[in-house]
């Protein structure tokens, strides 16, 4: 592809992912399904074009603004040409041509921002930056995110938008850790075991899982190093009744799963039929026999309430703002409304409400966000033990000793994850114990 059909590509991407309710990864991933012919070196240069400009977009922003325009997407490529490639008003005519594949030629307008820019000398960092916009981060969201991290906030959001490691978890009932790592030596992947996960592998760069063998048998799935220690904590034991009450593709379904080497059973639900059903594949190919698909009409079927005090285990992997995951969705950050986080944490309080009659005698709830807001984590477990009095914190770092080994990382008493302290996705996770009668 010439620079001007991969410019094009990224545009129409960005411009997709604006308007669409798929996260950025999963556009890219049907964009490029859809246009096999696009080669490997063109899909990688458009990823990171589309993936650095939506990290770096409220610097770019603020350059556009300040020259005294909308920021738009073919303003903001233009803005990016300039800025982050260092490239100048002729450079950009080339690309930018009109041609086959290529994008329009510049407008007046946009000529005026070239001009502003390249005379301004832009870089992407400038001393009147307000710290919001320095890292990349939307305003508003700011305050939200000082409140938990304070003066350590830059370097938080900082963390996440960097690019995020990709990790693969060892499934136990296939293989054992030692043996996939001597597998993938050969690849050149420098494949490594994760700190903290005993189950992970960190390789070096990203890969086609369907060009690693030992994905392709089940004897690994990817899975961020967090999410695993997060299944790890939920301590689900063979012979355990356990629940997955927001179970999605079933990531953390197949690790407890292993865990539980196929003996008790998994119930996994989910209020889409469609995503728990596309966990079908990677049952089978993990070799997993113990899960049944259940699909709820809501958090209060009637199915849970005729289930009530059943089950060892009931993990909520909560629905969320996924503040947590802005290193392999960027985009995520720039979609986000302050109307969601109100949304979404009436949601989780009804989820919890609802997800804790399973919760038997004794038995566990599990409650987890790929959320690093106060509003969607302690606040939601301070009021569901103000109302559920037969509940009690169980705290994070005697678990860990037991099931990880090892001094926890983490103080206090949930688990708290974060890209710039533990190198993983953001979680949080509240592991919560039922009174027994």
């Amino acid at each position: 592809m010439t620079p001007g059909a991969r410019l094009s590509a990224a545009i129409e991407l960005l411009d997709d992912i604006a308007v669409g309710d798929a996260p950025a990864d999963r556009r890219i991933d049907g964009y490029m399904r859809q246009r096999r012919f696009i080669g490997s070196k063109d899909r990688a240069a458009i990823a990171e074009r589309v993936y650095g400009m939506l990290r770096r977009r409220g610097r770019l922003d603020w350059w556009i603004e300040r020259a005294g325009l909308d920021a738009k997407t073919r303003t903001r490529v233009i803005a990016d040409l300039i800025i982050a490639d260092r490239i100048g008003k002729s450079e950009i005519n080339e690309i930018m041509n009109g041609g086959r594949y290529a994008p329009n030629p510049p407008s007046p307008a946009e000529s005026r921002l070239i001009t502003k820019l390249t005379t301004d000398k832009a870089r992407l960092d400038h001393p009147d930056m307000p710290d919001h916009v320095r890292a990349d981060c939307p305003a508003w969201l700011w305050p939200r995110f000082a409140a938990v991290f304070g003066e350590g906030t830059a370097a938080e959001i900082g963390a996440l938008n960097q690019t995020a490691p990709f990790d693969l978890r060892v499934n136990t009932l296939k293989a054992e850790r030692a043996a996939v790592l001597a597998e993938l030596a050969p690849l050149g992947l420098g494949a490594a075991a994760t700190p903290l996960s005993p189950l992970g592998i960190r390789l070096n760069q990203r890969w086609p899982v369907d060009r690693i063998k030992a994905f392709v048998e089940g004897r690994v799935e990817v899975q961020d190093e967090g999410s695993q220690l997060v299944s790890l904590l939920a301590d689900a034991w063979p012979g355990h009744h356990v629940v997955d009450f927001c179970a999605g593709a079933g990531g953390k379904t197949l690790a407890m799963a292993a865990r539980m080497e196929n003996r008790g059973h998994i119930i996994a639900c989910d209020i889409s039929p469609g995503r728990i059903d596309r966990a079908v594949r990677r049952l089978r190919r993990a070799g997993v026999q113990n899960v049944e698909r259940r699909a709820l009409s809501s958090e209060r079927d009637p199915w849970v309430k005729r289930h009530a005090r059943r089950f060892d285990r009931v993990l909520v992997d909560a629905p969320c703002t996924g503040t947590g995951t802005w290193r392999r969705n960027p985009d995520g950050k720039w979609s986000l409304k302050p109307s969601d986080i109100d949304e979404l944490t009436q949601l989780q309080s009804r989820i919890l409400d609802s997800a804790q009659r399973l919760v038997k005698p004794g038995g566990r709830l599990i409650y987890v966000t790929c959320s690093l807001l106060c509003e969607e984590n302690d606040e939601r477990i301070a009021a569901f033990l103000a109302a559920h009095g037969e509940f009690s914190v169980l705290p994070v770092a005697p678990l860990w000793a037991e099931i990880i080994g090892g001094a926890c990382p983490v103080l206090g008493e949930f688990l708290r994850l974060s890209p710039a302290h533990q190198g993983t996705d953001g979680f949080f996770a509240a592991l919560l114990e039922r009174a027994g009668v």
